[in-house]
This record gives structure tokens, sequence and C-alpha cells, in this order.
């Protein structure tokens, strides 16, 4: 009995360390020094200059809201790599450096198109706390520059902010997704163009439709932040060579079945008055029909895109969704429309990229009987000859919530 008795008491005695041991490394809160936010700048010879967007965990919360500390801290510092540069940062934060809210990594434009800039990079995946999952986001002018110069007024809290301009600027399919791991995955694989989120500070006077528009080019007036995120930074193998707008990234990625199309509204000039414009939201719940064929020593690719449009606005008063007559032409002519604006997109990618960022490769890999066979095809080299036939099946939804409209003459009268 005293036996068994010792036995309990051991292994209570034993679990108790292992549960107590667990807290050895702990540090406390207002000990550490959140980075939320990286930039990274193009240095002197080899180096880089980095920025660190500094969040203080106190600010806007119950226990810390009376507190005289600013909500963050920026500094902006040369560093040899990004391993290294958390060192070096304590020679001038008291606080210990940490990347447990780390949500966005942010690099100019500069820096993307330097030759060396994926080996900068990878430096990313050295570091465990560096999460994959970690936003990527490109700007036009310097990422120090755009650190300091942004000020969102309805959110004061740096990480809560990049969180929900990423996921609400995501949803209306502006920018494209994109992350440190995608960014790795297809430069590894070598056979897509990789797209990033582009964004700045700065406002041009650019004038276009707001469809076409890039960073900078939105005009805006009043009392607020003046960041804006708009289009894609174009990456092959790793380096950034081109960019597109804000409309060809929307169509990209109705082109892209390896990430989620979002539903959003566009724009088409009316058909039967051209004084007015057709407010359309399209919505894509099936995936493309991908196929491919050779003949003659050359690739045809066949994409088909099934489309459900709800038309939101018929300023012309055509009553689309009680003339069916009408309603073919519409069919008809935004069939038209979307196929030539796709087919644009796919030119631009040919002559331009020479590489294309709808995920093409990965769908073609079934068509060949080995690894080696599609390696030594090369889909980013073989792409720019493929001739790609593209054709648009749209089904209509919904004509707004209240479908019938009064006649102008009547209300007039």
């Amino acid at each position: 009995m005293n036996k068994l008795l010792w036995i309990v008491k051991s292994v209570i005695i034993v679990l108790l360390l292992i549960m107590t041991s667990g807290c050895w490394d702990q540090t406390e809160v207002d000990r550490k020094a959140y980075v939320v936010g990286i930039g990274l700048d193009k240095g002197k010879k080899e180096k880089i200059n980095i920025t660190y967007l500094i969040s203080n965990p106190e600010y806007g919360s119950q226990q810390g809201g009376n507190t005289n500390e600013p909500a963050t801290e920026i500094i902006t510092f040369e560093a040899n790599d990004l391993i290294t540069s958390r060192n070096i940062a304590n020679s001038v934060v008291a606080k210990q450096i940490s990347y447990d809210m780390l949500s966005v990594i942010i690099v100019s434009k500069q820096l993307a198109k330097d030759k060396n800039f994926i080996r900068w990079m990878y430096d990313a995946t050295k570091d465990r706390e560096i999460k994959r999952n970690t936003s990527f986001l490109v700007t036009k002018e310097k990422a120090s520059s755009f650190i300091e110069q942004n000020e969102p007024k309805l959110e004061t809290r740096p990480h809560k902010y990049f969180t929900l301009i990423f996921e609400h600027a995501g949803e209306t399919g502006l920018i494209p997704k994109s992350d440190l791991m995608r960014y790795f995955r297809i430069t590894e694989a070598d056979g897509d163009l990789f797209l990033a989120a582009l964004g700045t500070n700065r406002q041009t006077n650019q004038e276009r439709s707001n469809g076409h528009l890039e960073a900078g080019e939105f005009q805006i007036k009043g009392k607020t932040n003046k960041t804006n995120l708009m289009g894609s930074a174009v990456f092959k193998e790793g380096r950034m060579i081109g960019e597109l707008s804000g409309e060809e990234t929307r169509l990209s990625l109705l082109l892209n079945d390896t990430v989620n199309s979002p539903n959003y509204t566009t724009t088409f000039q009316d058909p039967f008055n051209k004084n007015y414009d057709i407010t359309a939201k399209i919505i894509k719940n099936k995936k493309n029909d991908v196929s491919m064929r050779k003949m003659n020593r050359k690739t045809i690719l066949n994409i088909k895109v099934p489309l459900t449009l709800e038309v939101l606005t018929d300023h012309s008063m055509v009553n689309y969704a009680k003339n069916k007559e009408k309603r073919y032409q519409l069919k008809a002519y935004l069939t038209t429309e979307i196929t030539e604006k796709l087919n644009k997109l796919v030119v631009k990618t040919q002559k331009d990229f020479k590489g294309q960022p709808f995920g093409w490769s990965l769908q073609g890999r079934k068509y060949f009987l080995t690894v080696d066979e599609y390696e030594k095809y090369d889909w980013m080299k073989s792409y720019p000859s493929m001739e790609v036939k593209m054709s648009v099946e749209i089904r209509f939804g919904e004509f707004g919530r209240q479908t019938d409209l009064p006649k102008l003459k009547q209300v007039r009268d």
C-alpha cells in the first residue's frame, strides 16, 4: 500500500514539474516590442534598408487606455539581411523585438525589380517567427515613406488596419491574394507568374475610368488616409517585371482556379443608350474548363469561363427583366465585351510578361505522362507561343431587388 502511494505521489510531482516548465521562457507583454510591418528598401551595395512598424500593445487596451505612449513606433536602419536586423534594432528599442504579430511585409518597387531581390526574400524562410501567411505588398514609393505616411483615421491599431484592408480590398477583386506562401510556391514551381498587391500613398493626375486604375490614380478628397491599394505587381522567377491595373487584376482572378474569385460589381457601356453605363455583379460559381492539345507542333489552350451576371442598374429604362429580346441582345453584347477583355489580357501576358498568372500550368500537368516530360516541355518558355481560345458563357441572375420599372413619362407627368 505504501509503495502504491509513493508511486502515485511521484507521478503527480512529475506532472506538476512538466506543466510548470512550459512557462520558463515566458516574457510579459509589456516587455516586448511587436513588429506588425516590415519595410524593405534598396540599400548601399549589397545591403538593404529595413523599416520596422512597431505596435504598442498597451495602446487602446482597457488596462493601458490612459497611457501617454504613442500607438506606434517607426525606425529605419541599414542591415545585411533580415535575420540580423532584430539584434541591431535592439540597440535602439529597449523592449524585446517580436514578430508574433507580424501581418505584412512591404517592399518598394525599386527593390522588387532588383535582380538580387529573391536573395533578400528567402531570409524570411529562415526565421521561425515569420509566418508563411504574412501578407506581401509592393509600394510605388520607398517602403519607409509608405509606412511613415500611412495614417489610418478609423483604425489606429496598425495590425488591425492591415488585416482589414487586405481582407476588404481583396473582396472587391482590385488586389490579388498575396502572401509569402504563394510567392515561394509559385516562384519555385517556375510555371506561373505571381501577383502581389500594389499600393501607394501618392496621388497622380491620371484620368482613367475606375476599373482601369492602378494604385495612386484613384482620386479622393476629404480628411482621410491617402493610402490606397489597387492593381497588382507581376513577378517572374521571384522578381517584379510589370504591373496590372485593377480591372486586369479582376480578370486574372476570373481565369485563375487556384484562388477563390470574389464576386464584384463593374460597369459596361449600355448597348441601347451610350450616354449611360450598366452596373453588373459578376459571380463565378463554377471552375473554368481548361483543356490542352497539340496540333502541328503547336499547343492550343481552350478556356471556357462560366459566369453569372446580375444587372443592377437600368438607366436607359429598357427593363431587361421583362423584355426577353433586349435581354438576349444584352447577353450577346456582354459576352463579346468580357471575351475581348480576357483575350486582351492574355495577349499582354504573352507579349509583355512571357508568362501567365492564371495557374494554367497546374491544370496542364495532367496532359503529360511523366514529370520529366512536363519539365522538358518548360511551360514558362512555351506559353508565349501557345494559341489560347477563349469563350465566355453567361447566365443572368437577378435584375435587382425590384425588377419592375415605372415609365419615365408617367413619373414626369
